[in-house]
């Protein structure tokens, strides 16, 4: 059987982005929703400082418009949403606490918010638009993620890839594209995908780069689309399109998989350690072995963490950590931390993750292990299991099926609020009064004729 072209799997993604509409999404997917935008603001303010971000914001002030209608949040500098979106996004991925969906292996809120609301400002939409645009990337995003497959997160970093698609459908749906535009929107979005993990290795600055561009490449390709530029029809599932050159195992039934019924947006996990997710599952473990033990850090000879393939491809990357953000991609580091200290927070990392002597010495403790239960589990379930000997030679384990943020395990409201409010003043984004008030405006969202509270950012004298 021949498929008629409004068939193929990226038609069909697109005709459900295109008929999406705020009053069918589920309310418990909305209010979902307005939690990952909480959580990715304090993710953003949280990037305000760092080199990376200063360096993308730098290059943006002397490409882009000296003034604008959307803000830069980390410089609270107005200037194109273009340039808005790309610094950020890369912001929003830097202390490595935005969320993540375990079944594409990809961190939505890093590229698809940045696109939406800096748009959203320029062309002044109400939150009902802005939350359905948010929630379109979503799902379109982790869809394609899961489709690109395991393979491909080997070597290409899926925010990146994924992501770019992702802010295509969510631009696309907040400036009213049909679903032929938003086709060729995708199909523009998908030739730019980018985004390799070798820069792991190095300690180099490309994680942030890779959420800047997907934002970018996928604002702009929206953007084009609109004006009648032409896009790939196929371009996920094409002969020549992205899985084709960047995957061995995709499957474009995921593509479609329940598409109105199945809110992937609610999926999500949010993050709860400041670290690679790779390094949660492991480190919820330990910390649960040490409590129920009573064992410190003296205690403990050595840690065995039971992986996926997926973490050792990831973190083994990483022997001795050079700079605090590598540090969040090593599992004896991250180990170290919660066996020390307690936590791996921001804080943490920045204290203690690479000049604590007793840090550096549980991490030369622990080895990972490939596991086979886990690796069958994984991605759509991420296991932490690990084995430790102590001191006096006593053999220990500790099994966690949903580490802390997962769905299953997720924040409370509280939780969740109190994070972002520390997130925000971690280099003085914002103080805890202000982002209580952002807060308050997000759960309100929906009410709202337009979500000005990052023109409110822009002028908040605190800030300066």
């Amino acid at each position: 059987m021949v498929l008629e072209a409004a068939d193929w799997p990226t038609a069909r993604l697109c005709s459900f982005v295109a008929e999406l509409d705020f009053e069918r999404i589920p309310p418990r997917v909305v209010d979902f929703t307005k939690g990952l935008m909480v959580d990715w603001l304090g993710s953003a303010l949280a990037g305000k400082g760092a080199p990376q971000v200063e360096i993308i914001e730098s290059f943006a002030r002397a490409m882009g418009p000296a003034d604008g209608t959307s803000t830069i949040i980390p410089t609270r500098r107005r200037t194109s949403p273009y340039f808005a979106a790309m610094v950020n996004a890369a912001a929003s991925h830097v202390v490595e606490q935005d969320d993540v969906h375990n079944g594409s292996v990809f961190h939505p809120a890093a590229v698809i918010f940045p696109v939406v609301l800096a748009v959203a400002e320029a062309e002044k939409k109400t939150g009902r638009e802005v939350l359905t645009a948010c929630i379109a990337g979503y799902e379109v995003g982790i869809r394609v993620g899961e489709f690109l497959g395991r393979s491909h997160y080997e070597i290409f970093h899926t925010t990146g890839t994924a992501g770019a698609v992702a802010a295509a459908a969510a631009v696309g749906k907040l400036i009213g594209l049909d679903a032929a535009q938003l086709n060729h929107a995708l199909g523009s979005a998908g030739t730019q995908a980018a985004g390799l993990w070798e820069f792991l290795r190095d300690a180099a600055d490309s994680k942030q780069l890779h959420t800047a561009r997907a934002a970018a490449n996928g604002l702009a390709a929206a953007y084009l689309a609109r004006d009648g530029f032409r896009g790939a029809a196929r371009i996920l599932e094409g002969k020549k399109g992205m899985a084709a050159g960047m995957s061995s195992d995709a499957d474009p039934t995921r593509l479609t998989d329940r598409l109105g019924s199945r809110w992937a947006t609610e999926e999500t996990s949010f993050k709860w350690h400041a670290s690679c997710r790779h390094t949660h599952p492991a480190a919820d473990a330990l910390q649960l072995l040490m409590r129920r033990e009573g064992l410190g850090p003296d205690d403990i000879e050595e840690v065995v963490t039971h992986v996926h393939q997926g973490a050792i491809d990831v973190l083994g990357a990483v022997d001795i950590p050079q700079t605090v953000h590598q540090a969040k991609f090593s599992m004896g580091t991250v180990l170290g931390l919660i066996a020390v200290h307690g936590v791996a927070d921001l804080d943490a990392f920045e204290r203690n993750a690479l000049a604590d002597d007793g840090v550096s010495a549980f991490r030369s403790k622990v080895r990972m292990e490939f596991d086979p239960e886990v690796d069958a589990l994984y991605p759509k379930q991420w296991v932490g299991k690990i084995s430790a000997t102590t001191v006096g030679g006593r053999k220990l384990s500790a099994r966690v099926d949903e580490p802390k943020g997962d769905p299953g395990n997720t924040l409370a409201r509280q939780e969740l609020e109190a994070k972002a409010v520390r997130l925000a003043e971690f280099r003085g984004g914002a103080t805890a009064e202000e982002m209580c008030n952002y807060i308050a405006r997000i759960w309100d969202l929906d009410r709202l004729d337009h979500p000005g509270f990052l023109a409110e950012l822009a002028t908040t004298r605190s800030w300066i």
